[in-house]
C-alpha cells in the first residue's frame, strides 16, 4: 500500500520517535545540571500531567476529528472530583444546611426528568415548547427556594476556612477516577445537545458551556469555596516534613552524602545533614508524583493505543475522514462522535485531578482558555495530530518551552544587553519585557513545526507501519 503524504517510512518513524524522546531527557536533564533537579522534576510532573491532557484531545481530533474547545471546563471539572472525594466533609456546614441541598437537588433532578418525560408524550403537538418551559421554571422557583436558606447558612459556617459542604475524605487517588467520570457524564449531556452541530459550531458551543462551568465553581461558595479556593488537599504521596522526621529516610540521606558528611564533626555533621534531608525530601516527593503519573499516562496510551488500531478505532477513523460515506454505509456517525467526546473528556478530567492533586489545592479562579485549552491544542498539532505518542512528546516539549522560555528569554536580553549600563533605559525596558518571550517563542516553534513539519513532529502513522 502507499504512504500518506504526511507518513514516513517505518524505520524513519522509530528513528525518529527514538531522537524525539532522547533530546526531550536530554533538556530535562539540562535543566537539572544547570538549575536545580528540584526544577526539573517539577517540570516533568507537569509535562506526564500535560501528555495526559494531550492524549484526551487527541482522542477527540486526532481519532474522530471533533473540535472541542471546552477542555478548561472538563479539567476544571476534575479538579472539582479532587474537592469532592478528598476533602473531609464539614459536619456543621451539613448541619446547618446539607439537607436543603439534597432536597433541592432532588426537586430539580425531578423537574429535568418531567420535562423529559413531557417532552416524549406531547413531541409534535400544540403547546409543547409551552410545557416544557413552565415545568423547567417552577421546577427552578422551587428548587432555588429550598436551596437558597441552605446556601446562606452553609457560607456562614466559619468561612474564614471552610463555609462549604466539603468532601467525602476517600483516598485522593479514587478521586481521579471520579474526576474522568464526572467529565465524561458532563461531555455525555453536551453531546446530546451539541454533536448534531456543525464543527464551528460544536467549538463555540463547548467554549461556551466550559466558561459557565467555570463560572458555577467560582461563584457557588457552598461548593468549591469559589475564589477563596480550597488548600492543604490530601495527597497520595508522604509529606516531607514527615520525610525529614523518618529515621529510614534520614539514614537514606546520610549513606547518600557519605563522602561529604564523613569528614564532619557531630555538631557540624547535624547542621550539615538538615538541608540536604530538606532538599532530599522535596525530590523523594516529586518523585514518587512522577511514578504515579507514569502509570496513569502509560495506561492511558496502551488503551488508546489498543482503541485506535482495533475495528472500532478504524471505523472511527475512516467516520473522520469522509463520514458522508461513511453514512451512506450505515455506520452511526453521531453515536460513535458521542463515544469519541465523552472519552477524550474523561482523559481530560483524569488529568485535571493528577493537577489539583499535584498543586494540592483547587483554585477555581486560575482556570483560564490560555492554560488550559489553548497551549493543549498546540501540543496536540506540534506532537502530531492522531498521533498517541507525538500526542505525548507534544505535551512534553510545549510545556517545557512554556516554562523555560522565560528565564531563556531573560538571559538572552541579559547578554544581548550586557555592554550598556545597568541604568540603561532601553536595557530595563528589555529585561521586562522578558517574560512576553515566552508566547513569542511558543509563537515562533508552532510556526516553525507548521512550516516544516505540518503533520506534526510525529506525523499519524496507519497500521502497516507500526
Amino acid at each position: 500500500m502507499s504512504q500518506r503524504p504526511h507518513e514516513i517510512a517505518r524505520g524513519n518513524y522509530y528513528l525518529r520517535v527514538i531522537v524525539v524522546f532522547t533530546l526531550m531527557a536530554g533538556l530535562l536533564a539540562l535543566v537539572g545540571f544547570m538549575q536545580s533537579w528540584s526544577l526539573a522534576l517539577t517540570i516533568v510532573n507537569l509535562c506526564l500531567i500535560s501528555a495526559v491532557m494531550a492524549l484526551g484531545v487527541n482522542i477527540q481530533w486526532g481519532f474522530a476529528g471533533l473540535f472541542n474547545v471546552g477542555i478548561m471546563g472538563f479539567a476544571a471539572l476534575g479538579g472539582l472530583a479532587v474537592l469532592l472525594v478528598a476533602m473531609p466533609p464539614v459536619k456543621e456546614a451539613w448541619a446547618a444546611g446539607g439537607i436543603r441541598v439534597i432536597f433541592a437537588l432532588i426537586i430539580f433532578t425531578a423537574a429535568i426528568a418531567l420535562t423529559l418525560h413531557t417532552h416524549k408524550r406531547l413531541k409534535g403537538k400544540r403547546g409543547h415548547g409551552l410545557a416544557l418551559s413552565a415545568i423547567l421554571i417552577v421546577g427552578i422557583i422551587i428548587s432555588r427556594f429550598v436551596l437558597d436558606p441552605g446556601v446562606a447558612a452553609i457560607e456562614a459556617v466559619n468561612p474564614s476556612s471552610t463555609g462549604y459542604l466539603g468532601g467525602l475524605g476517600l483516598p485522593v487517588v479514587f478521586a481521579w477516577l471520579v474526576g474522568g467520570a464526572l467529565a465524561a457524564g458532563v461531555a455525555w449531556l453536551i453531546g446530546k445537545i451539541t454533536l448534531g452541530l456543525r464543527a464551528d459550531y460544536l467549538a463555540i458551543a463547548t467554549l461556551g458551556i466550559s466558561e459557565i462551568l467555570v463560572a458555577v465553581m467560582r461563584n457557588e461558595d457552598w461548593l468549591t469555596r469559589g475564589v477563596k479556593n480550597v488548600t492543604n488537599l490530601p495527597r497520595p504521596v508522604p509529606y516531607e516534613i514527615e520525610l525529614q522526621q523518618a529515621p529510614w529516610f534520614i539514614d537514606l540521606v546520610a549513606r547518600w552524602n557519605a563522602d561529604s558528611l564523613g569528614l564532619l564533626g557531630e555538631s557540624a555533621r547535624a547542621s550539615a545533614l538538615q538541608p540536604l534531608l530538606i532538599e532530599g525530601s522535596t525530590i523523594f516527593v516529586k518523585l514518587c508524583y512522577a511514578g504515579l503519573f507514569l502509570v496513569v499516562l502509560l495506561v492511558i496510551y496502551q488503551l488508546a493505543e489498543l482503541a485506535l488500531n482495533s475495528p472500532w478505532g478504524r471505523m472511527v477513523r475512516a467516520i473522520r475522514d469522509n463520514e458522508v460515506a461513511a453514512d451512506a454505509m450505515g455506520k452511526d456517525v453521531t453515536g460513535r462522535h458521542l463515544q469519541i467526546f465523552v472519552l477524550g473528556s474523561a482523559v481530560v478530567g483524569i488529568a485535571g485531578a493528577m493537577l489539583v492533586t499535584l498543586d494540592s489545592q483547587f483554585t477555581p479562579g486560575s482556570y483560564n482558555p490560555l492554560r488550559y485549552t489553548f497551549l493543549i491544542w498546540v501540543m496536540v498539532i506540534v506532537g502530531g495530530s492522531g498521533n498517541n505518542l507525538g500526542a505525548i512528546i507534544g505535551g512534553f516539549l510545549v510545556w517545557f518551552i512554556w516554562v523555560e522560555a522565560e528565564p531563556i528569554g531573560f538571559w538572552f536580553i541579559s547578554l544581548l544587553t550586557s555592554g550598556m549600563g545597568d541604568d540603561n533605559g532601553l536595557r530595563k525596558h528589555l529585561l521586562d519585557s522578558a517574560q512576553y518571550m515566552r508566547v513569542i517563542i511558543m509563537g515562533s516553534v508552532l510556526l516553525l513545526v507548521m512550516r516544516f513539519s505540518p503533520w506534526g513532529i510525529l506525523p499519524e502513522q496507519t497500521k502497516q507501519f507500526k
